[in-house]
């Protein structure tokens, strides 16, 4: 095992978590940065991270950092970091193909004293379970031995330029006492805001795994609450603000849950619950609800229009927003397609439009989604402000009435970023979560 000043360090998966990760170590030592996909790779060399988490500066001043796509200038590295993402399948179980890719990328180059440590999101076990056998297999070394592993749980959210990489406390573990202590180091070299050290790796994955499980359901029971007060005629906004006078009473907002980990991680948990024999309700439950919440949006919207005698044979609905959260390009596992998918299940002709998507991903991504203009000129019946960007949430009633054409348009404000009297007195029908 190498001591921390004879650490040669590789991040394996350079994305939302890995180059924020790799820019902060390369301005303190020496860092193979590396990832699968070329043009990745290109653009890094070239000065800018298309994901805007680093800026062009921040790169620059990365000193340490280099780029590669070739899998033997992982060779001289001792400790390899894994950044790859951990997406779910079309049946929502876990899908570890990339986690299983890089420890086979990773084995093949291993040697002994060297440490892997895993930063993506998994379900508590599958380190030691599902990925030293990997590395043991492609290496030829045994683990706890020959070569060490430990994990610590990315905490990046995308878009957020005030909680970064080095300002977020981290959780360290390690596979032995004195592995755990050495990942620790490592990373309050870069860490300001301190480290926790986990009492095992198992500890650490199921930490992460929670966090964000939490979080979807403190969502889930927003979303359901609004379902209900829309029921009862009542304004869901109104009554968390009112709520939200008592001092500990949550701020969470209704809203789609979408994205890399609130919307994927809970499976995780589920997936390992019912491999040992247990059902969970609660966190089931609030996934359901949440997934659910697309839907709703488009059905509740089009129960409106039909109100207000717009022909749906002939009708166009514009979405405002591609993206899983706002001021932010990442467009994985963005809910805001199912809204799409369900006015189009209707027949309804959808127009949609990001600033910060790259279309030909979302070309890729969400083949047969009309990426186009919506402006006075191509005004549509309908609108759904899906995704709070910068450029959305600064608009007046006036701006989005021009987008709209007809006698009683019908707007849905997702994210309640609008004063529904002022877009009532501008003669639009305006509804919110």
């Amino acid at each position: 095992m190498p001591k921390l000043s004879e650490i040669k360090l590789a991040v394996i998966g350079l994305g939302y978590v890995g180059l924020p990760l790799a820019a902060e170590f390369g301005k303190r030592r020496s860092v193979v940065g590396f990832d699968i996909n070329h043009k990745r790779i290109e653009a890094l060399q070239a000065g800018h991270d298309s994901t805007l988490e680093v800026s062009d500066d921040e790169l620059r001043e990365a000193t340490g950092l280099t780029y590669s796509a070739n899998p033997q200038d992982l060779a001289a590295c001792n400790i390899f970091i894994v950044t790859v993402p951990t997406p779910i399948d079309e049946h929502k179980r876990p899908d570890l193909t990339p986690l299983v890719k890089a420890s086979e990328t990773i084995g093949k180059v291993l040697k002994k004293g060297d440490i892997v440590i895993y930063e993506s999101t998994v379900y508590p076990g599958a380190t030691e379970e599902d990925c030293v056998p990997v590395l043991e297999r492609y290496s030829g070394l045994k683990f706890n031995v020959d070569f060490y592993a430990g994990y610590s749980p990315e905490r990046i959210n995308p878009g957020d330029k005030e909680h970064r990489v080095s300002t977020i406390k981290k959780v360290t573990s390690g596979s032995t006492a004195e592995v755990a202590d050495l990942v620790d180091a490592l990373y309050r070299e870069i860490i300001v805001a301190g480290t926790h050290k986990a009492p095992s790796i198992r500890v650490a994955e199921a930490a992460k795994v929670i966090e964000n499980t939490q979080r979807d359901l403190n969502i889930a029971l927003m979303n359901e609450l609004s379902v209900l007060f829309a029921r009862l005629d009542i304004d869901t906004l109104a009554v968390l603000e009112a709520a939200g006078t008592k001092w500990n009473f949550l701020p969470f907002r209704p809203g789609l849950v979408g994205g890399h980990c609130i919307g994927v991680d809970p499976y995780y948990l589920t997936d390992k619950a019912e491999k040992v024999g247990y059902i969970p309700q609660v966190i089931l439950a609030g996934r359901r609800i949440n997934d659910n919440m697309g839907r709703y949006v488009a059905r509740t919207t089009i129960k409106k229009m039909v109100q207000n005698k717009i022909d749906l044979s002939n009708a166009s609905v514009g979405v405002l927003g591609l993206t899983f959260k706002e001021n932010c390009p990442d467009i994985r596992n963005s809910k805001v397609i199912d809204i799409i998918r369900e006015f189009q299940d209707f027949g309804i002709r959808v127009v949609a439009t990001d600033p910060y998507a790259d279309r030909q991903e979302l070309a890729h991504e969400y083949p047969g989604v009309d990426i186009g203009t919506i402006d006075a000129n191509a005004p549509v019946d309908a609108l759904i402000v899906a995704v709070a960007h910068n450029e959305y949430a600064t608009m007046d009633a006036r701006a989005i009435k021009q987008l709209l054409r007809g006698a009683a348009p019908v707007v849905a404000d997702v994210k309640s970023l609008f004063d529904l009297d002022q877009l009532k007195q501008a003669g639009i029908t305006a509804w919110r979560l």
